[in-house]
C-alpha cells in the first residue's frame, strides 16, 4: 500500500492554557518544527479528555477541548506513539494564548510498529 498519498494531518490549533503553565518560560526555546510530547491526563477534573502538551520538561498547555476526544481515546487504548505534534507557528506579538500554533500528525502504522521489532 502506498502510504505517501494518505493524509497524516489530524489538525492544527493554538495551545490551550499556554499562559497558565510554562509557556512564557519555554517560548524563547521553541522553534518551528520542534517536536512536542503528548501526555494523557485522565484524572483532569476540568476535562475528562485532557491531553497535555510538553516541550522537554516544560508543560505548555493542552490540546483544546473539543479537539482532544479522539486523541485521548486512542491514547487510553495504548496508541499514544502514533501521534507526532510539531510547532507550526510562533507569533510573539500575539495574545499569549495565540502565540504558539501546533500541528498534529498521525504516524503511518508501518513506521510505528517497525520500531517495536
Amino acid at each position: 500500500m502506498n502510504t505517501s498519498k494518505i493524509e497524516r494531518h489530524i489538525g492544527n490549533f493554538n495551545i490551550a492554557g499556554f499562559t497558565y503553565w510554562d509557556g512564557c518560560i519555554a517560548l524563547d526555546k521553541l522553534r518551528i518544527g520542534a517536536r512536542l510530547r503528548l501526555e494523557r491526563e485522565s484524572e483532569n477534573r476540568f476535562d475528562p479528555y485532557a491531553v497535555a502538551i510538553y516541550f522537554g520538561e516544560y508543560k505548555l498547555g493542552y490540546i483544546p477541548e473539543g479537539s482532544n476526544r479522539v486523541v485521548s481515546q486512542l491514547m487510553d487504548l495504548g496508541y499514544g506513539e502514533i501521534f507526532d505534534m510539531r510547532v507550526q507557528r510562533l507569533q510573539l506579538d500575539a495574545h499569549p494564548e495565540k502565540q504558539v500554533s501546533v500541528v498534529l500528525f498521525v504516524t503511518p502504522a508501518h513506521k510505528v510498529f517497525n520500531r517495536c521489532k
